[in-house]
């Protein structure tokens, strides 16, 4: 009894702020409503539209493509980065400290810190790339180059964060085993792939799975940055529903796209939770 006493108010919690707005938008995605008149029941015409709405497979194609610019990269480099943090050396404390210190800043200020930055006129990049005597790009005002820098910007943010997970990872593999790697004649290549690659596999899918979840409802540094544009390129599912809901006023429809998000992230992680789910594991005994 005194369990589900002190269980109540996470319970609450939970009704309320989370299965409560999750059940209202799959009642919303049924109506046709405009936030401020009565809701009108149109069944199943939402899901009819987003069949036959070109703007929104656009949105589904940018988001899947940012995904795909966002994880490996982001992942490699904090492998790298976690790979170099866990050898001793003077001041990697230190160097944790700053590389986790983009996470804690806002996205909000971060996105117009890094608008400024990529301005083809003032910006610091391309002020960079002419003493190369490279002209740079208009880079958010391309077509071709817009998404990737709102990856390369999220990619800097995070990397550092997802670092920190597998350091956590790294450090928990027994150095018992490369001691005996090491009497074997196994070389440096050799360790990384049959210890520490298949050891890490609890840490890389928890990275996987949440950064993905993370990367397909990005909306913060779209909206700061490009506004969907230039000519929807970057026109991600998450600013398409926000624009349905609060700036065309379809909330019926923007939560029937939610619905079709929520399917998208589902079926990824259910693809990489079987690709995951033989996890190696080790006997410290």
């Amino acid at each position: 009894m005194e369990a589900y006493i002190l269980l109540t108010p996470s319970l609450i919690g939970f009704l309320l702020f989370l299965l409560a707005p999750i059940a209202g938008v799959v009642v919303i995605s049924f109506f046709d409503w405009n936030l401020m008149g009565s809701p009108r029941f149109v069944g199943l015409a939402n899901y009819r539209e987003i069949a036959g709405d070109s703007e929104v497979w656009r949105a589904v194609r940018n988001t899947v493509y940012y995904v795909v610019l966002n994880i490996p990269a982001q992942t490699v480099l904090a492998l790298l980065l976690a790979l170099a943090m866990n050898r001793r050396m003077r001041g990697g404390k230190v160097l944790r400290v700053l590389f986790v210190l983009p996470w804690m800043a806002m996205p909000v200020a971060l996105g117009i810190v890094w608008n400024w930055a990529f301005d083809p006129q003032h910006g610091v990049i391309n002020q960079f790339l002419s003493l190369f005597g490279v002209d740079g790009p208009a880079w958010l005002s391309s077509t071709t180059w817009a998404m990737p820098v709102l990856a390369s910007v999220n990619v800097w943010q995070y990397t550092g964060y997802t670092m920190l997970f597998l350091l956590a990872g790294l450090q928990a593999i027994p150095e018992s085993l490369y001691e005996a790697a090491d009497l074997d004649g196994a070389g440096p290549v050799q360790r990384f792939f049959r210890i520490t690659l298949p050891l890490l596999r609890p840490s890389m899918f928890f990275v996987l799975v949440t950064n993905t979840i993370g990367s397909f409802q990005m909306f913060d540094t779209v909206y700061v940055m490009t506004q969907g544009g230039p000519g929807g390129s970057t026109d991600t599912m998450n600013f398409h529903i926000y624009q349905q809901a609060f700036q065309l006023f379809r909330s019926g429809y923007a939560s029937a796209l939610a619905m079709l998000l929520f399917a998208l992230i589902l079926l990824v992680t259910a693809a990489q939770v079987l690709y995951f789910r033989k996890r190696t594991v080790y006997d410290f005994s």
